[in-house]
C-alpha cells in the first residue's frame, strides 16, 4: 500500500517556531491526516510518538547544503500546486509518482529578530533568509481551492475547529472562505518577509574588504527602498471631508500605549479626523510625567494643564479657552474616575481617552451614547511608546524621518539675559516647551502653574502666532501677567518677543539660532524680562 492510499489528507509541517506544533500535529493525527515533516520537526514528532514520514523520503533526496535545500523539489511542489479539478495535472502526478499535499504548515526563518539583534553579523543575516519555506508558501496559498497553508501559530484554532467539524461529517477539509483567508494571510506574510529583508540589505553600507563570518556592517539610517506593511483596523465612513474615502491602519506590531491599541468601549465609530485629533491628544498627554490632560481641536492642543488629580488637570486645561474645548478630543494620562468624568460630560466632547475608567466614570457616560470612550493601557515609560520614524506622503513620493522625541532637560537651558528665571518660572517653561512641540508651526504658548493661558497655532507669521495667543487669553478671560512663553523656533526679529512681553510674559523659551538673536537678546534686556535658548526647534507641520 503506497502512501496515498493509506491516507486520505496529508499535511507537510515545517516549523522554526515550534510553538503549539506537537498538540497540532496530535489532533490531526487523531482524525486520520498523514503528517510529512522537515528535519527537526520531524524528529520533534517522532520523539512524540506521532507516525511522520520525513520529506526525505517522499523527495528521495536528503536534505543537504547545510539545510538550504530540503523542500525545493518537484514531489513537494507539485503536490501542493497541482489542481485537483484538472485531469491532466492529476494524470501527470499520477505519472511521476506524486502525492498531493492537503495542508502546509509553516513558519519561516526569523530574519526580523535576527537583524534586530546588536551585532547581527552579514552572514548571521544572510542564513536567517528563508528559501524553501516561502517558496513553499507561495505554491500552497496559489493553489488555495486545494490547499489550506497556515502561516502563524494564531491560526491553529480556526483550522482544527473546522477540520474536527468536517471530519464529524464524514469529511476532513478546510471551508472554502478559510482557505481563502489563509491564502490572504500567507502572501501578506511573505510580502512582509520581503519587505523586511529589502530594508535591511539595501541600508547596508557593503565593504566587500572587510567581508567575513564575523563582518557586522554599517547601516545608513535611511534604507535604499522603504517598505511599511499595515493592517487595516477597519474602513471609515469616509475622509478628512465628507467625498473622501478612508480606513485606518495599525502597524504590524503596534507599540503598547501607542492609538493603535486602544479599545473604544462606547460610542459612535471613530471618524477620520476624530483618529487624526485623538492621536495629536494622546501623543501630548502621554509626554507628562504628572496627572496631565490635553484637550485638542483640529490637530492643535487648544488647553493642556497638569494637576494633582484628573479632576484639576481637566479644570484648568478647559479655562484655557473653552470655546475651542466645545467638540473637542481630550486625553488623560490617569484613569478618569467619577469627579473628572462628571466634569467632562458637562461639555461636547467628541472622543474621551485614558489609561481606565472607573467603574463610575463609564456609569455617568452611559447616557451619553455617541461620546466615544478609548482606553489605552500606558507602559510606565513615555520613551517606551514613541514612533521611531514619521512620513508624510507628497507627490508620487514619500517623506521620511526619525522622529521629533527629543526631550528638554532644564540643564538643556542656556539663560541669555541678565534676568534670571526663578525655580517656578523653569518649570513653567519645560511645561510650555513640552506642549509647543505638539502645536502646529508657528507656535507660541503661554504658560503659568503648569496649565496653558494662551495658544497661538499654525500661523504664517510668528508675530501674529503671539498676538493670536494673547487674544485667545483675553477671549477667555485669563492674564497673561507674570506668564512664560515657549516659541517652537526662533524670534526672526524682536517684534514678536515685544508682543509677549507687553502682553504679560516675565520669560521666554526659544530655542536661538537667528541672525538677529543678538537683536532679540537686548530687547529681552531693554524689557527686563529673562529668556532662555533651547537649542533646538520643534516645527511641526
Amino acid at each position: 500500500m503506497n502512501f496515498e492510499e493509506s491516507m486520505s489528507m496529508r499535511a507537510l509541517i515545517s516549523v522554526f517556531d515550534k510553538t503549539g506544533i506537537v498538540d497540532l500535529a496530535k489532533a490531526l493525527h487523531a482524525l486520520g491526516v498523514g503528517l510529512i515533516s522537515t528535519g527537526g520537526t520531524a524528529k520533534l514528532l517522532a520523539e512524540q510518538g506521532l507516525p511522520v514520514t520525513e520529506v526525505a523520503e517522499v523527495t528521495g533526496f536528503p536534505e543537504m547544503l547545510d539545510g538550504r535545500v530540503k523542500t525545493l523539489h518537484p514531489k513537494v511542489h507539485g503536490g501542493l500546486l497541482a489542481r485537483r479539478d484538472t485531469p491532466e495535472h492529476m494524470a501527470a502526478l499520477k505519472a511521476h509518482h506524486i502525492d498531493t499535499i492537503d495542508l502546509l504548515i509553516v513558519n519561516l526563518y526569523p530574519f526580523e529578530a535576527s537583524v534586530a539583534k546588536p551585532g547581527c553579523t552579514l552572514a548571521d543575516a544572510i542564513e536567517n533568509i528563508d528559501i524553501g519555506g516561502p517558496a513553499m508558501v507561495r505554491s500552497a496559498a496559489k493553489n488555495w481551492k486545494d490547499v489550506g497553508i497556515v502561516t502563524d501559530a494564531s491560526q491553529y484554532a480556526d483550522v482544527m475547529a473546522e477540520l474536527k467539524a468536517s471530519h464529524a461529517q464524514g469529511q476532513c477539509k478546510l471551508s472554502d472562505p478559510l482557505r481563502f483567508a489563509l491564502a490572504v494571510a500567507a502572501f501578506n506574510r511573505i510580502s512582509q518577509y520581503d519587505g523586511a529583508i529589502s530594508n535591511y540589505l539595501s541600508s547596508v553600507n557593503f565593504e566587500a574588504e572587510k567581508l567575513s563570518e564575523t563582518y557586522v556592517p554599517e547601516r545608513a539610517q535611511f534604507s535604499g527602498q522603504f517598505n511599511e506593511q499595515y493592517v487595516k483596523v477597519q474602513d471609515l465612513r469616509y475622509g478628512e471631508n465628507s467625498h473622501q474615502q478612508a480606513a485606518w491602519y495599525s502597524d504590524l506590531a503596534p507599540a503598547a500605549g501607542s492609538l493603535a491599541t486602544g479599545v473604544q468601549l462606547q460610542g459612535k465609530e471613530l471618524s477620520y479626523n476624530n483618529i487624526a485629533d485623538a492621536d495629536a491628544a494622546w501623543e501630548c498627554v502621554k509626554s507628562f510625567d504628572t496627572a496631565a490632560c490635553v484637550i485638542v481641536k483640529h490637530a492643535n492642543p487648544c488647553g493642556v494643564a497638569v494637576g494633582a488629580n484628573p479632576l484639576e488637570a481637566y479644570s484648568k486645561a478647559f479655562q484655557t479657552d473653552p470655546t475651542s474645548a466645545f467638540g473637542g478630543i481630550i486625553a488623560f494620562n490617569r484613569p478618569v474616575d467619577k469627579a473628572a468624568a462628571e466634569a467632562v460630560s458637562k461639555q461636547f466632547v467628541e472622543v474621551l481617552m485614558a489609561p481606565d475608567f472607573s467603574a463610575e466614570a463609564l456609569e455617568v457616560f452611559k447616557s451619553k451614547v455617541n461620546v466615544r470612550l478609548m482606553k489605552i493601557a500606558l507602559p510606565a515609560h513615555y520613551s517606551d511608546v514613541r514612533n521611531a520614524l514619521e512620513t508624510k506622503r507628497v507627490g508620487s513620493g514619500l517623506l521620511l524621518q526619525s522622529a521629533d522625541n527629543h526631550e528638554l532637560a532644564l540643564a538643556d537651558l542656556k539663560i541669555v539675559t541678565f534676568k534670571q528665571p526663578t525655580p517656578e518660572e523653569l518649570n513653567d517653561l519645560l511645561f510650555a516647551w513640552k506642549v509647543a512641540k505638539f502645536v502646529k508651526s508657528n507656535a507660541i504658548v503661554f504658560c503659568k502653574n503648569g496649565m496653558t493661558m494662551g495658544v497661538g497655532a499654525g500661523q504664517m507669521s510668528r508675530l501674529d502666532s503671539a498676538r493670536i495667543a494673547s487674544i485667545k487669553a483675553e477671549a477667555a478671560q485669563l492674564s497673561l501677567q507674570n506668564t512664560v512663553v515657549a516659541s517652537d523656533a526662533f524670534f526672526p526679529f524682536r517684534d514678536g518677543l515685544d508682543v509677549v512681553v507687553d502682553a504679560g510674559a516675565t520669560c521666554v523659551a526659544q530655542p536661538g539660532g537667528s541672525m538677529r538673536d543678538q537683536e532679540v537678546i537686548d530687547a529681552a534686556n531693554e524689557h527686563g524680562v529673562a529668556m532662555v535658548f533651547t537649542g533646538v526647534r520643534h516645527f511641526r507641520h
